[in-house]
């Protein structure tokens, strides 16, 4: 997949985003509610199994399969940022996926990247609506969902499980309708 927008580009991981995706997710935001990128990777050579198997995936456009993109600055590709969907498993839905490294946040990137990808699921598949699931921890993702047009549906509280890389018990649970 390849969108290009306004100063970004989101397309597909390649081997040479390993070093800068590594460093990205040892910062202190996306570890604190993405952990899961950082703990399975102590070296940047180990994103090269993830990304060998998100190159398998490139010319799909079935949004039910995990696919995650690179969000890479238009000037000299270097990546930024992550974007990406797919199903969720704990309430079978397809959700929406995002970071961005510190240094690139809050200049509008993440918020075109999503909404570019919003748009792309609807334009390849006939699901009536897309999620996010929040931890309520995480104030500045729930405000970030309300910019980019997602409106909060409810608070949830799983029992018997906790959500992965939540640090709250409940989280926030946004949906987006095709229009």
């Amino acid at each position: 997949m390849k969108i290009e927008l306004d100063r970004i580009v989101i397309r597909d991981f390649e081997r040479k985003d390993a070093q800068l995706l590594y460093h990205i997710v040892r910062e202190k935001g996306i570890i604190r509610f993405m952990r899961d990128w950082s703990e399975d990777s102590p070296t940047p050579e180990s994103f090269y199994g993830f990304i060998d198997w998100m190159q398998t995936k490139k010319a799909s456009t079935n949004i039910y399969e995990n696919k995650r993109y690179a969000i890479a600055l238009s000037n000299n590709d270097e990546v930024i940022g992550m974007v990406g969907m797919g199903l969720e498993d704990t309430v079978n839905e397809v959700e929406i996926a995002y970071f961005m490294s510190e240094k690139h946040q809050r200049k509008g990137f993440t918020q075109k990247a999503v909404k570019a990808l919003v748009e792309w699921c609807f334009k390849v598949s006939d699901i009536p609506y897309l999620i996010l699931t929040i931890d309520c921890a995480n104030i500045s993702s729930c405000k970030f969902a309300e910019k980019c047009g997602f409106e909060l549906f409810e608070k949830r509280t799983p029992i018997g499980h906790r959500q992965p890389n939540m640090e709250s018990d409940s989280y926030y649970y946004y949906r987006i309708y095709r229009k």
